[in-house]
């Protein structure tokens, strides 16, 4: 049978219920939880020291009232947002989506969360703008995953008192930077092709704006130049598929081609197909090199021998270094930090067709 009378007398009075225009505070759950504003404070701070019982009741008032914890006062007070800003030119290539996701896998196990501001155009109007809005939005810190150069200007547009940390950048004497060994990884792949026998190595460069297709092409070159090899002429892709397999048309049409190193996988993988179409067999009469073992790289026809690069390694880097200049009076403020790369030798690569003595030097 219903009754209006009230409950026992050791239940706690709720509060009247906040009026719509009124913000629901913490005095509100607390008082309808039948706890101490303290309590509340520590569960929605995530503090271990509650029981599951007690949080649980706490939580229950907190969705019935509606109330969302001042995040902003919190932060004030201890002095951080627990936040991370991230500035990123574009998610389009492999290597920024997984290091994105490894940034913010160490983040979160360190207790931040982090927000992510894409830039459209990259150029210093750009960046600055990143900057204003991560600024509106209280962040920490920034970690800027840079792997094109800016349009209009050569240094990074670095606002004075803001934690930066840089990834894939070609600028360690002027900020922090993390990357991965791109050179090491580069000469890597073109010894391994030399010791099988090949007198020298094509190459399907990245995009000309990127710092990473950069450093490839650059160290391509370098380690030809130093075992006397011939350089033969750069074909420019732009990281896809479909322009490895442009690329690859025109080299499969080159007999001299023997050897082949793409500036990363999903070249290699246009490139394969081209070979195929033209009747040239991988890695008998051509053999090829990738950089970034995607995943898929096991499964491609045949497995490719490819530059394994840790974007996850970088991701943690990236974040133990901002976290560092938050917490560190003298963390450096400058400096690049290189993640190494290895080899990983699968069916893409032989001996060429017939192998004279290769050239001494």
């Amino acid at each position: 049978m219903a009754t209006d009378q009230p409950g026992p007398a050791t239940e706690p009075a709720a509060l009247p219920a906040p009026r719509r225009t009124q913000r629901v505070s913490m005095a509100h759950v607390a008082r309808l939880a039948g706890v101490s504003s303290q309590t509340v404070s520590r569960v929605s701070n995530g503090h271990p020291g509650v029981g599951e019982e007690t949080r649980a009741q706490v939580l229950t008032a907190m969705k019935q009232l509606g109330y969302r914890p001042n995040s902003a006062a919190r932060a004030l007070k201890r002095g951080e947002f627990r936040t991370i800003g991230v500035i990123l030119f574009t998610l389009a290539t492999t290597g920024n989506i997984r290091t994105l996701e490894a940034i913010a896998t160490s983040a979160a196990s360190e207790g931040y969360a982090i927000t992510l501001i894409p830039v459209t155009a990259p150029t210093q109007d750009g960046v600055r703008g990143a900057f204003t809005r991560l600024g509106e939005l209280a962040v920490d810190a920034v970690i800027v995953i840079m792997e094109v150069t800016l349009a209009d200007v050569d240094v990074l547009p670095l606002p004075p008192h803001v934690q930066v940390v840089v990834a894939d950048s070609n600028a360690g004497d002027r900020y922090s930077v993390v990357d991965t060994d791109q050179a090491g990884g580069t000469r890597e792949a073109v010894r391994h092709l030399l010791d099988l026998g090949h007198r020298t190595v094509w190459h399907i460069s990245g995009p000309a704006e990127s710092f990473a297709a950069q450093r490839r092409a650059r160290a391509w070159r370098a380690t030809l130049e130093e075992a006397g090899r011939e350089v033969p002429p750069l074909a420019a892709g732009d990281w896809s598929a479909e322009s490895g397999y442009r690329a690859g048309l025109l080299l499969a049409r080159n007999p001299e081609c023997t050897a082949v190193f793409a500036a990363n996988d999903q070249m290699a993988l246009g490139l394969l197909r081209a070979l195929h179409e033209a009747g040239r067999s991988v890695p008998h009469d051509v053999s090829v090199v990738g950089f970034d073992d995607i995943p898929e790289a096991g499964s491609f026809p045949p497995p490719l021998t490819t530059v394994h690069q840790d974007f996850a390694e970088v991701g943690r880097r990236c974040v133990a270094g901002v976290l560092r200049k938050m917490r560190e009076e003298h963390a450096p403020e400058r400096g690049t930090t290189l993640v190494p790369t290895h080899m990983v030798i699968r069916h893409s690569t032989a001996p060429p067709p017939t192998a004279p003595p290769a050239p001494t030097g």
